[in-house]
C-alpha cells in the first residue's frame, strides 16, 4: 500500500488579461493579496507548499517555507504547468490550486483531501464521496454542482499519469479538461460558493462572508 505524500501547489502564472490587472496582487479582505491569502490557506493544511509562477512579483511575496518555482517558457497554460510539477515531484499527490479562487476555504480543501484518503488517514487507496474505493492514481477534481473545476484537484504524479500526460502534450493538445476526459477522473462535490473564480472586474469586489474559517495574516 502506497503512502504517497500530499503536496500543495499554487498556480499563479496567468496573464490576468480579462481582469485587466494582476489578480494575484489584488487586496484580499482577510489581509494581504489574493496570492498571500492563498498561500496562508494552503500552509494551514500543514503540508509542503510550492508556488509556480513566471512573475517575479509573485515569487517575492511567498513566505518561508513555501518552495518557489520560477516557471520557464513556454507558458502554455495549466496542463503544461501540471506536467512540470509532476516531473518535479514524481510519486507525490499534488493538490493543485489556482490563485483566482478568492472564496476558497479550508473545509472545502479538507473535503477534497478526504475524498481520496482512507478513514485511517493513509493517503492512498481511499474512499470517494459515495464510499467507492479510490485507486491511488485516481485524478480527483472539484465539482461545484454544475461543472468540474479542474484547477482545484488532486493529481497523483504516478508513473502512469506522468506518461499519459507526456503523450497527450506531445500530440499538441493543451486542454486540461480534454486530458481529464481522456484519462478519466472522479469529481468531488464541493460548495459552489467556495469554488467561484474571479476573472473579470465585474466579479470583484463580490459579497464576502468572513467566518471563523478565515486564515489570519502572519
Amino acid at each position: 500500500m502506497s503512502t504517497a505524500p500530499l503536496r500543495c501547489c499554487l498556480l499563479s502564472g496567468g496573464g490576468s488579461r480579462r481582469m485587466g490587472t494582476d489578480k494575484a496582487l489584488l487586496p484580499h479582505p482577510e489581509g494581504g493579496t489574493w496570492l498571500e491569502r492563498s498561500l496562508r490557506l494552503l500552509l494551514s493544511l500543514e503540508r509542503p507548499v510550492c508556488l509556480l509562477s513566471r512573475h517575479r512579483a509573485h515569487r517575492l511575496l511567498a513566505p518561508a517555507p513555501v518552495e518557489v518555482i520560477d516557471e520557464p517558457p513556454p507558458w502554455d497554460g495549466p496542463l503544461t504547468a501540471l506536467a512540470r510539477l509532476m516531473d518535479r515531484y514524481p510519486g507525490d499527490r499534488l493538490l493543485l490550486c489556482p490563485v483566482d479562487m478568492p472564496w476558497l476555504d479550508r473545509p472545502s480543501l479538507e473535503a477534497l483531501i478526504a475524498a481520496g484518503t482512507e478513514a485511517g488517514g493513509t493517503e492512498t487507496d481511499g474512499t470517494g464521496p459515495a464510499g467507492a474505493a479510490v485507486p491511488a492514481g485516481t485524478l480527483l477534481t472539484a465539482h461545484d454542482g454544475r461543472r468540474d473545476q479542474p484547477l482545484l484537484g488532486i493529481y497523483p504524479a504516478t508513473a502512469a499519469n506522468r506518461a499519459a500526460l507526456r503523450l497527450y502534450l506531445a500530440a499538441g493538445d493543451r486542454r486540461l479538461l480534454g486530458w481529464l476526459q481522456r484519462r478519466g477522473h472522479r469529481p468531488v462535490p464541493l460548495p459552489a460558493a467556495a469554488l467561484r473564480n474571479c476573472n473579470r472586474p465585474t466579479a470583484w469586489p463580490g459579497p464576502w462572508l468572513v467566518t471563523s474559517q478565515a486564515i489570519p495574516p502572519g
